[in-house]
């Protein structure tokens, strides 16, 4: 699959158009941001690291029935994955207490939740990703009942697929956002990226972050953290 024209630019990858309509390429940066972009760094390797974990886990989810986006890797930075219209939504699901839950309800961090908590945000650089309720996004036609019904059913289940994953390479997984979107036939898929950039790892043993709340809250060896996702879910091999 040929890489062609430039399409966009987000925070952490680039996307470009191919010699198939209904693919794209996504290629990962090696940027780091937090606070909607208002922190930023570079990071060398950060790119590959999140691309193979993406891909890891996409494949995973696609063998265990999630639909997904993701097609194949290509190299160390690129994937083909099909194009999708993008819900203006970010889908947070929590299952212990952490971040802007705790600073926005005044809760101590580290609770672990009865059940998943599954929060909307509106997907709004500017406006800094607004938490809102379901009825927002009906009513200003984000998506509808069907629709919302669907991604929260599908972001559970993804829940359930990562903390099985997880749990059985001593990782707790803490939240994590996820974005969906429906592809040229119509079809609504899990879309973005799943890796340290977009969940919350705990190691189970020693309560180590391993995720971007290394660079977010300068605890530094951010590229560790990242490396120590991969090597565990890759079993110690490279790629």
């Amino acid at each position: 699959m040929e890489k062609r024209e430039f399409l966009y630019e987000g925070k952490a990858k680039k996307l470009y158009g191919t010699d198939d309509p209904t693919r794209v390429v996504v290629e990962y940066k090696d940027h780091l941001t937090a606070f909607n972009a208002q922190k930023k760094a570079t990071m060398g390797g950060k790119g590959r690291l999140n691309n193979l974990i993406s891909a890891h886990l996409f494949e995973k989810l696609r063998d265990r029935g999630i639909p997904v986006h993701f097609e194949r890797i290509l190299d160390d930075v690129h994937q083909l994955v099909k194009k999708v219209v993008i819900f203006p939504l970010e889908v947070v699901v929590r299952n212990i207490t952490t971040g802007s839950l705790c600073k926005r309800l005044g809760i101590r961090e580290g609770m672990e939740l009865p059940r998943p908590l599954v929060e909307f945000y509106y997907k709004e650089d500017a406006l800094d990703d607004p938490l809102i309720l379901e009825d927002h996004a009906l009513l200003f036609g984000w998506a509808t009942r069907e629709e919302l019904d669907t991604i929260k059913a599908l972001a559970l289940r993804v829940n359930d697929e990562l903390r099985e994953i997880f749990s059985g390479l001593g990782i707790i997984l803490v939240d994590f956002k996820l974005e969906f979107g429906r592809d040229m036939e119509g079809n609504l898929l899990l879309a973005d990226e799943i890796s340290p950039d977009t969940c919350r790892f705990w190691d189970r043993s020693t309560g180590d972050r391993l995720d971007k709340d290394r660079f977010r809250k300068d605890l530094g060896d951010v590229l560790g953290a990242y490396e120590e996702i991969w090597r565990r879910l890759s079993g110690g091999a490279g790629r």
